[in-house]
């Protein structure tokens, strides 16, 4: 009962401050419709409790599945059991990441089918897997994070160079959809897992984060790869934005409500079969905490089929509306304020960063505490919603005029920031990334970039997330020098 109240509060914090900014907005620049204001009520209260049930299946079943395999195959002493389970597991997991739904359903409207959903999901979910097993072998071999990721960047940008405008936003913006509440303490419980098996403690600290920014690396060299084959799509000139118009409240919640139960079944299922294999084969929990992972799972289901009831029937529209009027309006200045406003107040809140800056606080013994993590990466967050809009609105300016040089500052930062924040920034810049910036901020900048006639609702709607994903490694990397510049005046 007490986790359900504090998970139930953490996730009404969490929707709270957009719901606020959605009324204000609603009496002042963007008046809604009635049917429209109660079916982004009804929404936000199903995000609430769908996010609350799922992060009790999270910490009930699905993270302590991480945690026991981790061990489990660490223990084997064999890499390649350890890099298959990585693969598999990883694979599984992206699926089941209610971010990474979302995020393929929007790619599968805007190609107008001929990128399905699932299309999105398999090449996400396998280059995720398949980088999870690479973040494996660095962990065991010791292999430093910052040469990897010079290296898999090199790699990113020397097809992004190849790819077409389109594809390039698509394909950064998975990385950050991909690794959201679900994605994001299973990882984390798997590195921990395998890195405390280690016998040096700093090196066992240090190696506890970095595995999500490979991971979400994966996600993006996997799309840029798919690119390849789709070079000549169409794409849709306008989001269809008819279904605003609907005065039903409840109907469009009934509509969709055996699609979405069917979603979160499909994608739970592979982890359940897991669950039950390693069981079986490793893991010979006693019944009680065994009976509490098979309970954490249901609530998951639960959670994740109520939470994509909530976003697709009455969540994400009004995200399409404020971001349309606002980008019609005459003055700008409102679209960038709330850009930047919205950025800051929600990723103060998201999941999947409570759970990173508390495992920081955790490792780290209380040196480095969760607040002054959150900060400058609340700050960073609303500065990248705020460069998206004015990407929008200044039509010269192409993604890649902030993501070459970002990308840049934060790799030559690696040299001189302390070990332990590189890692820590890079799985920030996947982590910060989280269902409410995939569903809500995500259709605001498509509204956005739907309204604004000088703007492409693919190239300039897509691209929010990868912005949301780039700035956090900055910003915390700037943050850890900060810290090194303190303890070297302070004699430590």
């Amino acid at each position: 009962m007490q986790l359900l109240k504090e998970k139930f509060l953490e996730n009404l914090i969490a929707v709270l401050p957009i719901t606020l900014v959605v009324l204000f907005l609603h009496f002042t620049l963007v008046p809604l419709s009635q049917a429209q204001l109660l079916r982004f009520i009804l929404g936000s209260l199903l995000i609430i409790l769908g996010l609350t049930f799922f992060l009790i299946g999270v910490d009930l079943g699905i993270t302590p599945l991480g945690a026991h395999t981790g061990i489990s195959f660490t223990k084997t002493n064999k890499l390649w059991i350890v890099i298959i389970s990585g693969l598999i597991l990883g694979f599984f997991i992206s699926i089941a990441e209610p971010g990474l739904l979302v995020f393929a359903n929007q790619v599968d409207e805007v190609t107008l089918g001929i990128i399905p959903s699932i299309k999105i999901v398999i090449f996400v979910s396998i280059g995720l897997a398949v980088f999870i097993g690479i973040g494996f072998i660095r962990i065991i071999f010791n292999l430093p994070l910052y040469k990897i990721l010079w290296i898999v960047y090199a790699i990113i940008f020397v097809m992004a160079l190849f790819a077409t405008p389109d594809f390039l936003a698509i394909s950064f913006d998975a990385s950050g959809a991909t690794t959201g509440a679900l994605a994001v303490p299973f990882i984390l419980a798997l590195s921990t897992g395998i890195s405390k098996m280690k016998k040096d403690s700093k090196s066992s600290e240090k190696d506890s984060f970095g595995l999500v920014a490979i991971a979400s690396a994966g996600a993006i060299i996997s799309l840029l790869f798919l690119n390849y084959f789709n070079r000549d799509l169409t794409f849709a000139s306008e989001i269809d934005m008819s279904f605003i118009q609907t005065p039903a409240v409840i109907q469009p919640f009934i509509q969709i409500l055996p699609q979405m139960i069917t979603d979160a079944f499909i994608a739970l299922l592979p982890l359940i079969v897991i669950l039950f294999g390693m069981q079986i084969f490793a893991f010979k929990l006693k019944k009680r905490p065994f009976r509490r992972m098979v309970i954490g799972f249901f609530y998951a289901f639960i959670g994740l089929f109520v939470f994509l009831l909530g976003v697709n029937a009455g969540f994400m529209e009004v995200g399409h509306q404020i971001g349309q009027v606002l980008a019609l309006n005459d003055q700008k200045i409102y679209i960038l304020i709330f850009a930047f406003v919205i950025g800051l107040l929600t990723i103060i809140a998201e999941p999947a960063v409570s759970v990173l800056t508390h495992q920081i606080e955790d490792i780290t013994a209380g040196y480095i505490h969760r607040k002054t993590v959150l900060i400058p990466l609340s700050i960073g967050v609303g500065i990248s919603i705020l460069l998206s809009i004015i990407r929008i609105l200044t039509p010269s300016i192409a993604l890649w005029h902030f993501l070459l040089p970002g990308y840049a500052i934060a790799l030559l930062l690696v040299f001189i920031v302390p070990k332990l924040f590189v890692g820590i920034a890079f799985d920030a810049g996947g982590v910060a990334t989280g269902p409410l910036t995939a569903t809500f901020i995500l259709a605001f900048t498509q509204g956005a970039a739907n309204a604004y006639e000088d703007a492409n609702v693919v190239i300039d709607g897509f691209g929010m997330i990868a912005m949301v994903a780039l700035t956090p490694i900055i910003t915390l990397q700037i943050l850890g020098l900060i810290y090194k510049i303190k303890t070297r005046k302070g004699g430590v």
